[in-house]
């Protein structure tokens, strides 16, 4: 793997760390910090400054009512939840939202496909797969968009995204993203609005492909 040059901005991992990131750029997060090791130290450095401000905030009496509920739940059987690891190309957090399945591709056309991951009132998260040069429809953001490239790469005026590389994209991006030779581009992509697409035929389709 390439080095990694586009990171996740510092104040979206300590949303991360403090468990207020919508659920869709939590999955990218999650993704980009098992393949980052500058991200993942940085990740840790606010878990453990966290840790630190816990520690030193004033002690809040709680009630017997409470303490018993507690209590009450920690003799309840306890099923703990699978533990997903990397698959392929797809990382931990990946696998465990396909449920260790293979991604269920949908045509979108031009070879490109995607598999919705999840869908609800914070945005979506899906896979998308390009074939090697073929482009995305130019489109911009009602919202924010976070792509994080998970094999192959592409390119925009932007820059070139390889594995692990994490493109942001607000209002003022407009972009024709194209995948680079070699593998077929697979990313990983949140956003929590719909995208604006250009050419009318994407436009039409928009509602169908849920994009």
């Amino acid at each position: 793997m390439t080095a990694i040059t586009h990171h996740i901005p510092d104040p979206m991992l300590a949303a991360y760390a403090a468990g207020s990131l919508p659920t869709p750029y939590s999955m990218v997060v999650a993704s980009h910090v098992s393949l980052c090791a500058e991200c993942r130290a940085s990740l840790e450095a606010h878990h453990a400054l966290g840790g630190a401000v816990l520690e030193d905030a004033a002690v809040s009496a709680v009630s017997d009512h409470l303490k018993s509920d507690i209590l009450a739940m920690l003799d309840e059987p306890f099923t703990p939840k699978p533990v997903y690891e990397r698959s392929g190309v797809f990382p931990g957090p990946v696998v465990e939202a396909l449920k260790g399945k293979p991604p269920r591709w949908k045509t979108l056309g031009m070879g490109v496909k995607q598999n919705i991951l999840s869908a609800d009132e914070q945005g979506s998260v899906r896979l998308i797969y390009i074939p090697p040069g073929q482009a995305v429809p130019d489109h911009s953001h009602n919202g924010l968009e976070l792509t994080l490239v998970l094999q192959g790469s592409f390119s925009d005026d932007c820059g070139t995204f390889g594995v692990g590389d994490v493109e942001i994209g607000d209002e003022d991006l407009e972009h024709t993203p194209i995948a680079g030779p070699g593998d077929a581009c697979i990313c990983l992509a949140a956003t929590d609005a719909p995208l604006r697409f250009s050419a009318f035929l994407p436009r039409l389709l928009q509602p169908l492909f849920r994009i």
